[in-house]
């Protein structure tokens, strides 16, 4: 098995969204998705004060791909207009099919505006192929208790398995398509070898720490993307370190996207505003308070 090559690094920038310290590294200056991820926002680190406003994503529409938000620090509460609610705890992770359309919220908890705390949260789009944007919504929201933790460089590293399988155990979430996805925490000087299958397109984040990626250093808060030229991505780490890491299979259709919406053409991002306003997406109705 060999391994493979980086082909460029990408600085996450700094958009910052009201008090939320927020860093994103796609889409971004040269890299417009990584097909088929196509956004990755990174909240804090940050510590809120007590009697904060908490996070500022009241209810907002979705259509045509799948958000995957991963609680680091902190915790989180997710509501939506097909009647799922859940509190996501730190180590935790969200996974929103949003599919034919939907309205979600992603607040803190009163618990947190109240007391305040360390906050740290990823959240990463993931395309839908055109057969499965009109797909029904789901959602799963698991706590950490709930992924398994595959220790690894000899206890000097964990994968932490969202999505797929590996090393003989599997993850909570099963993607519609096929995504493998993780996070991986390494102590320093840690090294170790992930699978990355021919053909795949994959996705690596350095949330924090300092690697090297087939021997490329890489700094945190950056985007690696590495050529189809191996099977297996070599990892060392030079410090403690985190990394968001996955891989799929490139969808290769047209990518249009407004807003909170993502599909093919034109036409259908025009539809889907026109279902939005016509209240198709408002399911029982009971989200549209949450967060105001």
């Amino acid at each position: 098995m060999s391994s493979r090559t980086v082909a460029a690094t990408y600085p996450a920038y700094r958009d910052d969204i009201a008090d939320l310290v927020t860093r994103r590294p796609v889409p971004g200056p040269g890299l417009e998705q990584v097909d088929p991820f196509l956004f990755l926002n990174h909240h804090g680190p940050q510590v809120y004060a007590p009697n904060n406003h908490g996070l500022p994503f009241g209810p907002h529409p979705h259509r045509g791909f799948e958000t995957v938000t991963f609680i680091l620090t902190g915790n989180l509460a997710h509501y939506d207009t097909g009647g799922h609610e859940s509190v996501i705890e730190a180590g935790g992770v969200q996974w929103m099919t949003a599919g034919s359309g939907l309205i979600h919220a992603e607040v803190s908890p009163p618990s947190f505006k109240q007391r305040g705390g360390p906050l740290e949260i990823l959240q990463l789009w993931v395309n839908l192929p055109s057969r499965l944007k009109m797909t029904a919504p789901r959602y799963s929201g698991v706590q950490a208790d709930g992924i398994p933790a595959i220790p690894l460089a000899e206890g000097k590293a964990l994968l932490n398995l969202i999505a797929g399988e590996f090393q003989g155990s599997a993850g909570p979430i099963h993607s519609l398509t096929g995504v493998f996805m993780s996070t991986v925490t390494l102590q320093a000087g840690a090294q170790v070898s992930l699978p990355a299958p021919r053909g795949r397109s994959v996705f690596l984040y350095v949330v924090s720490g300092q690697v090297s990626v087939g021997g490329t250093a890489v700094k945190p808060w950056h985007l690696v993307t590495v050529n189809d030229d191996g099977d297996t991505l070599a990892i060392g780490a030079s410090s403690d370190a985190v990394l968001l890491f996955g891989h799929a299979d490139p969808i290769d259709e047209p990518v249009v996207a407004h807003g909170p919406f993502v599909m093919n053409t034109r036409g259908e991002i025009e539809q889907a505003i026109r279902d939005y306003q016509a209240g198709k997406f408002n399911g029982d109705g009971k989200l549209l308070e949450v967060g105001a």
